[in-house]
Formats: structure tokens, C-alpha cells, sequence
């Protein structure tokens, strides 16, 4: 399948998706909204696929923002639904049943940055440079970002930044929270790459399991949660992979994982 503004690619198990509008910074209009949401949909029912990186094209930007220049002549509702095609095709990224890679190499500001938040890991580049300057624009954060910035990291900071529109480089964004690591620019992919086969040798049903966990767990009492990850590491045990990984140790040799 072929998409206006993304370019899906995959190696071996893993999938490499651009945000690919590069004259525009890779802003996202509904457009290339709907281009991710086909591609997650594919995603979500390729069992090949053990791992996804998301990136933008070229090294200037990751995603600059939601595009301006769609957003600028919207009424209330409008605006409204806009908002609302962007959470649900974040949500789905968030909630996609195999992990999530952002590699960042420039500005992720606005829906950019929200478009990272949605993924599992953030890998940046020392150049990466982060912010939600909407207020400055006379709007809110629209896909996301007032709710998973302050779940990353604590409400007081996110208030600041949302506040002030403040943008960030890499390393205070590493400082904070907002990502994992941080690499030279020329080696974000690579690094990107590796993290994502280093997952992807890892049994996909066990990751799977790992990820609903942590999720689902974040949204309920401790108790609750508890009751969660008893819940998924049972089901484990049902799976062959389970039964490989745990011969495999026992034996001392190469395990040999199949997603069933």
C-alpha cells in the first residue's frame, strides 16, 4: 500500500515509518492524519511486525506541528474534529499491541511532540528540540499533549512549558523525562534500529504482554494493577515461546522464538 505522505518500509521484523512532507517540516495536516492511521491499521494486523520505529523525513524536523496553514480558518467545531481526528489516531498508535520507537532528529513541537509522547520510547538526536507552543498561537495542545506531557513528566513542569511555550533541547528533555537518550544526529537511526532488534529478538507475545501491563496499570490502584500483570503473566504460560525461552535457558543454547 502507498501513502501521499508516509513512507512505510520494513526490515526483517521491524517497521520503519516516515512522516514524509519535508517542504512543510513534516507538519501534520488530516491528510497525512489519515495516511498514519491506514498505516497503524496495517500494523496492527501485520504479525511480522515485532517493532516499529516512527520518524520524520530528513534531519530537520521530526514533526514541526500540526499544520497551521489548515488550522488557521477553522471554526469551533471544526477545530473541534481536527482535534479529535489527532487523538484518535495517537490513542491508536499508543494503544498499538507491539512497541513504538520515535527517532527524533529535530524540531518536535506542538503535534510533533505529542506524536512522540504517543510512542513507547523517545530516542533523540543532540539537535532535537522540543516544546507545545500553541498558547502563543492562541490555542491549547489539541492531540494530547495536556494529558501525556504531565503523565511523562509531573504536572508543574508540563504546566511551564504549556504555559510559557517554552522549547527545550535534548538534553533538558533527557533531564526531565521527556526521553530516553539522546545520540548524535548521524547515529539516531542506527541507534534506533538497534534498540528496535533488540526488542524484536525478545519473544513478541511476552513484549506484547509487557506493554498491555505497564498501560493498562497506569490507569487503575495499584491493586488493581497487580491483578493486571498476574493476569498477562499467566497467559505466557499458553504460548510456546514460554515453554522455547525457558528450555532454551535451561539448555544453554540460542533461543529460537515464534510468536505463538
Amino acid at each position: 500500500m502507498e501513502f501521499k505522505n508516509i513512507i512505510f518500509e520494513k526490515e526483517d521484523n521491524i517497521a520503519l515509518v516516515t512522516i514524509n512532507r519535508p517542504k512543510a517540516l513534516n507538519a501534520l495536516n488530516s491528510e497525512t492524519l489519515k495516511d498514519l492511521e491506514a498505516v497503524i491499521e496495517m500494523l496492527e494486523k501485520d504479525s511480522e511486525i515485532y517493532a516499529v520505529i516512527l520518524k520524520g523525513s530528513g534531519d530537520k524536523a521530526f514533526v514541526a506541528g500540526a499544520d497551521i496553514s489548515e488550522m488557521k480558518d477553522l471554526n469551533e467545531e471544526q477545530g473541534r474534529e481536527f482535534g479529535r481526528l489527532g487523538n484518535k489516531v495517537f490513542r491508536r498508535l499508543e494503544k498499538l499491541n507491539k512497541p513504538t520507537i520515535a527517532a527524533i532528529s529535530g524540531f518536535a513541537l506542538g503535534g510533533g511532540c505529542e506524536l512522540a509522547m504517543a510512542c513507547d520510547i523517545r530516542i533523540a538526536s543532540e539537535k532535537a528540540r522540543f516544546g507545545q507552543p500553541e498558547a502563543g498561537l492562541g490555542i491549547t495542545p489539541g492531540f494530547g499533549g495536556t494529558q501525556r506531557l504531565a503523565r511523562l513528566i509531573g504536572a508543574g513542569r508540563a504546566k511551564e512549558l504549556i504555559y510559557t511555550g517554552e522549547m527545550i533541547k535534548a538534553d533538558e528533555a533527557y533531564r526531565i523525562g521527556l526521553v530516553n537518550k539522546i545520540v548524535a544526529l548521524e547515529a539516531l537511526l542506527d541507534e534506533a534500529k538497534a534498540m528496535a532488534k533488540k526488542i524484536a529478538e525478545n519473544a513478541p507475545i511476552a513484549v506484547k504482554l509487557c506493554k498491555d501491563a505497564i498501560d493498562r496499570g497506569l490507569q487503575v490502584d495499584i491493586d488493581s494493577a497487580i491483578e493486571i500483570e498476574a493476569e498477562d503473566f499467566g497467559k505466557c504460560f499458553s504460548t510456546e515461546d514460554q515453554k522455547e525461552g525457558m528450555s532454551a535457558f535451561l539448555e544453554k543454547r540460542e533461543k529460537q522464538f515464534k510468536n505463538r
